[in-house]
């Protein structure tokens, strides 16, 4: 059952902090324009055959406001919350977590996504911001299931999602448009019945 989090959800949402044992994670703000075309510049040829095509303005501060104004309207209309994820000791951003479709009714379902900085890949820290989205999601939001998906070459992202306890629950031909094509993809869930991201 979700706590009074979504009682007042928008001030509530701005000011949240989630504490992880490496990281921490907060919604993004203006202010983390920097931080952010930095790792995503520098990751640029890292992240692109895992995303959707990159528009020519990405990394522009433009788009930055827009995509911030999204993100404000997703939390307004309980349809999506994402995060920066920040490395505890020097509060570098290394990477995002983001929470879309989330669906209420008789589903209680979200979906979620993560990408990494290339320079912080592979030290357990996406790892540690996922657990704790998940406890979050739960928690927090209510929600009865966490869907996740990654391309099947995608090892680094399969791997994490079975070491923190989603389940494989299937196989999607040309599930999504990455990187300028359909790609098949995994599917992973954790239902809030499952044991919990902390009971390991």
């Amino acid at each position: 059952m979700a706590s009074t989090f979504l009682s007042s959800i928008g001030q509530q949402f701005e000011g949240l902090k989630i504490d992880g044992d490496q990281v921490w994670l907060r919604p993004p703000r203006a202010s983390d324009y920097e931080g952010w075309h930095q790792v995503r510049s520098d990751s640029r040829a890292f992240l692109v055959p895992w995303e959707p095509t990159w528009p020519s303005d990405v990394l522009t501060r433009a788009s930055f406001r827009r995509r911030l104004k999204r993100y404000a309207r997703d939390v307004r209309d309980d349809a999506g919350y994402s995060f920066f994820v920040f490395r505890r000791g020097d509060g570098a951003l290394v990477g995002g977590v983001n929470l879309s479709h989330v669906h209420r009714g008789v589903s209680q379902s979200c979906s979620m996504g993560y990408w990494m900085g290339e320079n912080y890949a592979r030290q357990g820290l996406m790892t540690d911001a996922v657990q704790a989205v998940v406890a979050f999601c739960f928690e927090d939001l209510g929600i009865h299931r966490i869907e996740a998906a990654c391309v099947p070459e995608n090892v680094p992202s399969r791997d994490l999602l079975r070491k923190i306890g989603f389940k494989e629950e299937g196989y999607a031909r040309k599930y999504l448009r990455i990187n300028g094509s359909w790609q098949d993809h995994l599917l992973f869930g954790w239902l809030s019945t499952d044991r919990g991201p902390y009971d390991r």
